[in-house]
């Protein structure tokens, strides 16, 4: 059923080359994530979804969530006020079973108990795009991408110089302030970016009456120096300081004084080399990832306990391409996860090195036709091999007009540190989960691209899940899911100044274990339908305004299926108004109609809330 969603130094750092375009080659018909080398998407047998900084600033979203939230195929989950733990499902995968990079850089947080990534305090602020890849690909991105990939990226720099800002308030004392600039001269570009963000929030509690504050900063840079045409040197850098005020969620949840602190460093540095005029290119790139979790029982006092993880990787890639029509990509990564806790009277501290090789294939044997193919090792210190396939196809038989994809990729999740290490319910033996993923769809363009569809069904099949085992009270490698389902999409533009964009997906995620409590029950928190709407117009006066709303299926909050979520929807309005050229005013109002809902049961969320700002650019 249906019802009624200390300021630091920037780490340096760079991603893989982002996709450059050309006026012939809009951004949108370039795809990264894919391959880990820019391609057209009509190149790609992968079911691929990107939201652009057009898309970002339209809709006025906070958190990437909600964006993430109207892409067909992702459920989320949030435990209560803006901040608070956020997981992101791909196709009814576990939310750990979701890689996420910015601009390039794993950032799955190695001392999680499932090496998750914690999307609470990932917010909009410096992010300009954002790719999804539905399906297995552990081929091009290793461990963790079995459900799918998240690819959020900053701005490149501008050809000149360029700068914005903008700032907005609203419901509950909320503030989000943003600003960055950017240039490039001669051989040199470069761009710093800053985002703000305060709030007195909402009781995470449902029961409570005590809101959560929030604050947020995230800060970006990056450097690029071409030495010459073919030899240039990348340096990229994401940094987040976040403090929450959370309700305990030990037991049921209820008003508390708990606060948890975050800080997260991302950093890339890598050189770029082409050679034999651009036919053969490598990269080599050192990157690094920390991410340091305080956690408070009163504010004001020393940390209770505290979690910390980092990963050092080195990664070479290399792309041979001896005619148009064939590329080889090739590499190998070095990385090296380290995980270390403290409280409760104990320290713990654990570590392992994961060697990695690929290759990839992409061929393109008759007009309108691409194949991919390829395989990956990886070695672990702890468990050993894993070895991964992958291929895809696409065909159009009519120039782009029509695409008929088909997709195969298999994926593996090493077993997190904490899993295989902790002193009371560690389980060195663990094997690695790993899938099957299976896809065909089809993308239709009519009307000279007014109008596009995109069906697509899929199927994957998960062995070896790694879940607490209550008989061994240790974890172990005791489940098998299967997923199934189909993704629908349509774009329309009747007219030049209308804008629609829909999605359905239905995802039927089951327990395949052999356990009699949950055999062929429903994965919690994953419904099984989820439509959104959004349509923008621009009037001929300079007003745009637009509204989305988003329906969510019933789900359960638990294994058994004893804990029922009821489905929702909600809807939001937007308007903006440039004044003149450099200055625009704009507003939302969120949940219009006040829907009462949960995403994880016990906790709250937010109910009708309305925010208005302005944008500057130059």
């Amino acid at each position: 059923m249906l019802k009624s969603i200390s300021i630091s130094l920037i780490a340096l750092a760079a991603a893989p080359a982002v996709a450059q375009t050309t006026d012939s080659t809009p951004a949108d018909d370039i795809v990264v994530t894919a391959s880990g080398i820019a391609q057209p998407r009509d190149e790609v047998g992968q079911a691929i979804t990107v939201i652009d900084a057009g898309a970002i600033e339209r809709r006025q979203s906070v958190d990437i969530v909600d964006l993430l939230a109207t892409t067909p195929g992702v459920r989320f989950n949030r435990t209560g006020s803006t901040g608070s733990v956020a997981g992101v499902s791909l196709r009814g995968a576990e939310t750990t079973q979701t890689l996420v990079l910015i601009d390039g850089v794993k950032v799955n947080d190695p001392s999680g108990i499932g090496d998750g990534y914690d999307f609470g305090h990932l917010l909009t602020g410096n992010i300009s795009r954002i790719e999804v890849l539905r399906g297995s690909n552990s081929v091009v991105h290793g461990s963790q991408a079995i459900g799918g990939v998240v690819s959020l990226m900053t701005a490149p720099p501008a050809a000149g110089f360029a700068a914005s800002a903008s700032a907005d308030y609203g419901y509950s004392d909320t503030l989000s302030a943003r600003a960055d600039v950017s240039g490039t001269a001669g051989r040199v570009s470069g761009e710093i970016g800053g985002a703000y963000f305060r709030t007195d929030g909402i009781s995470s509690a449902a029961v409570g009456t005590e809101r959560d504050g929030y604050k947020n900063f995230a800060g970006n840079a990056r450097l690029k120096v071409a030495f010459s045409d073919a030899l240039s040197l990348d340096l990229r850098g994401y940094y987040i300081n976040a403090d929450l005020d959370y309700d305990s969620f030990f037991g049921a949840p209820a008003d508390s004084p708990d606060v948890a602190k975050l800080d997260q460093y991302v950093g890339y540095a890598g050189l770029n080399l082409g050679l034999l005029d651009g036919r053969f290119t490598s990269r080599a790139a050192v990157t690094w990832l920390q991410n340091d979790r305080d956690y408070y029982f009163v504010r004001g006092t020393a940390p209770d306990y505290g979690y910390s993880g980092t990963n050092l990787r080195f990664e070479y890639q290399g792309v041979v391409a001896p005619s148009a029509r064939a590329k080889l990509i090739f590499g190998y990564e070095h990385e090296r996860p380290d995980y270390d806790f403290f409280g409760f009277g104990s320290t713990d501290s654990q570590r392992a090195n994961v060697d990695s090789v690929y290759a990839l294939g992409i061929v393109q044997p008759l007009t309108g036709l691409s194949l991919t193919g390829g395989i990956r090792h990886d070695d672990h210190s702890q468990f050993g091999g894993a070895t991964t396939l992958g291929a895809n196809a696409n065909y159009s038989p009519n120039d782009g007009a029509t695409n008929i994809r088909l997709s195969y990729g298999e994926g593996f999740k090493a077993p997190s540190l904490y899993q295989l290490y902790d002193a009371f319910s560690g389980n060195a033996a663990l094997r690695p989960e790993r899938s099957k993923s299976y896809d065909v769809g089809v993308d239709q363009s009519l009307a000279d691209g007014r109008a596009t569809i995109s069906l697509t069904a899929f199927l994957r099949n998960t062995t070896d899940q790694i879940n607490f085992d209550n008989a061994t009270f240790t974890y172990g490698n005791i489940d098998r899911t299967r997923a199934k389902g189909v993704e629908a999409t349509l774009a329309l533009r009747p007219v030049d100044a209308l804008n629609v964009t829909a999605s359905y997906s239905y995802i039927d995620a089951r327990d395949r274990s052999g356990r009699p409590l949950f055999d062929g029950k429903r994965l919690p928190r994953r419904a099984e339908h989820a439509v959104s709407l959004s349509a923008d117009y621009d009037w001929s006066f300079g007003l745009s305004t637009g509204a989305t709303v988003t329906l969510v299926g019933d789900s359960f909050d638990n294994a058994a299926n004893s804990v029922r979520l009821d489905g929702y929807a909600l809807a939001g309005v937007r308007a903006s108004l440039p004044i003149g050229q450099n200055l625009e005013l704009y507003g939302r109002v969120d949940n219009l109609f006040d829907a009462d809902y949960a995403t994880a049961a016990g906790f709250g969320t937010y109910g009708r809330a309305a925010y208005g700002g302005v944008r500057v650019s130059f």
